[in-house]
């Protein structure tokens, strides 16, 4: 498929409402040129992200500290110009780029995304959008500053089922909801000391540039398994939350409280049980509660993330509310991941990553057409709804608005495993106003000289 006949597909079919206007993007790039893209992170997740967008697009620069990690891709588009550090990339072939899709440890999509942002292209950053509450705010701030298109790697948002579930959910097909529940059999790795050794770097790795605004420390192999460690990574209330629990954030519009008036004054109280306080680290299980105010008419609700099946009695507790055993075990995995939504008429019980849902009970909801939405915008493809973006179309599902709150949302939870009690906070404000401590751990601390937001 050629360019041209994508474009008309999915502005006229695919894409359902979504319409291409004939304005120019930042960079001044034309609905049927191919937009310039630069790949920050080339390896895992960047890896996919590069194959897809390249189908799509020109793929342009290429950006990775970890030639180990990039050595397929790099093998793959050979003629690609290749760099390691994004800010020489930006600097010095700015002009040739028109977006930049950044897919690396979690402790650097914010710098990555700030960057480019602010050399004035348009980015999608991988979930989740950041490590911390506070680079979030930043963000979010700075997209609309510059006025580019963005968006995050959570990729249910785009399809025809998670579109159909909000539009039945907000119809009141479900009747009142009354409870939220999410969970994920992982947990978490729970390490009781940090790396003690030092070894030597391997020739494959920039360990400075791999460090990137986090506190230097000698290298060690153990630092790489960066979703371990609080420094690095975000574990599952970053690697799935940002999937699983999208749905009823959408669809009950817990959103909107970070776009409430000033006088509402909305505060989220926030509280977590583990199997211990880890700071290090992240708990072996935990179990977060979110506590919403009104929003609108929509009632206060609960929302609950259940992480790790080592937590006691857990599996018994999400089967009562499923009605059915829950699927985990050596023989069935089918239910280590899930959302289950409660109404006063009926629940549905969507995937990991929001991709299908079933609703309950099965006979009184089996006509209930599951597959595309009726009445909200279908997607032409969550890549695709942020390239549309970049050409001047409507801004995509998942942008940093949105975005931007969830993030904030689940990285509460993150704040929540490391304190005892309630803690509350004000999404206006950004700040937790009950607990100093917790307050000053929304933010990352002292960025490395060169790594500023």
């Amino acid at each position: 498929m050629n360019r041209r006949s994508f474009l008309r597909r999915t502005a006229l079919g695919g894409a359902g409402l979504i319409v291409l206007r004939d304005a120019a993007s930042a960079q001044g790039t034309k609905a049927n040129d191919r937009l310039a893209l630069a790949h920050i992170g080339c390896g895992g997740r960047g890896r996919e992200l590069l194959l897809g967008f390249s189908r799509l697009e020109k793929s342009a620069f290429l950006c990775d500290v970890n030639e180990s990690k990039a050595t397929e891709m790099y093998r793959q588009f050979p003629d690609l110009p290749k760099f390691q550090d994004f800010r020489q990339m930006l600097d010095e072939k700015g002009k040739e780029i028109d977006a930049v899709v950044v897919a690396t440890p979690d402790h650097t999509h914010a710098v990555a995304s700030a960057y480019a942002i602010r050399a004035g292209k348009h980015v999608y950053t991988e979930k989740p959008l950041t490590r911390t509450v506070h680079e979030s705010r930043v963000l979010r701030k700075l997209a609309r500053e510059f006025k580019v298109a963005t968006s995050m790697g959570n990729q249910g948002t785009g399809a025809g089922p998670y579109r159909r579930a909000l539009e039945l959910i907000r119809d009141g097909v479900l009747g009142t909801i009354q409870e939220v529940h999410t969970w994920n059999d992982q947990g978490s790795s729970d390490h009781s000391e940090a790396p003690k050794d030092e070894a030597k770097v391997p020739p494959y790795l920039n360990w400075d540039l791999w460090l990137g605004p986090a506190a230097f420390r000698p290298f060690h192999p153990r630092w790489l398994f960066w979703g371990h460690w609080r420094d690095f990574g975000t574990a599952n209330l970053g690697n799935w939350a940002s999937h699983t629990q999208n749905l009823a954030f959408r669809a009950l519009q817990v959103d909107t409280l970070w776009f409430a008036e000033p006088a509402a004054k909305p505060r989220i109280k926030v509280e977590a049980q583990v199997n211990r306080i880890n700071r290090l680290s992240f708990p072996k299980w935990e179990h977060v509660q979110w506590h919403i105010p009104k929003r609108g008419e929509l009632p206060p609700i609960t929302f609950h993330w259940h992480n790790g099946s080592a937590r006691p009695n857990v599996k018994d507790d999400l089967s009562k509310l499923l009605g059915r055993e829950l699927g985990w075990g050596p023989k069935d995995w089918g239910d280590w991941a899930g959302h289950l939504i409660i109404g006063t008429e009926g629940k549905i019980l969507a995937s990991g990553h929001n991709a299908t849902f079933v609703m309950m009970p099965a006979e009184k909801f089996k006509d209930v057409k599951k597959d595309m939405p009726e009445k909200v915008e279908r997607s032409a493809g969550h890549e695709r709804d942020w390239l549309l973006a970049c050409r001047g179309g409507k801004p995509a599902w998942a942008n940093y608005d949105y975005a931007g709150p969830l993030t904030e949302f689940n990285m509460l939870g993150n704040i929540a495993t490391q304190f005892e009690g309630v803690l509350e906070y004000d999404p206006l404000e950004g700040k937790i106003t009950n607990n100093e401590e917790a307050d000053k751990a929304l933010k990352m601390g002292e960025y490395r000289k060169g790594w500023a937001l």
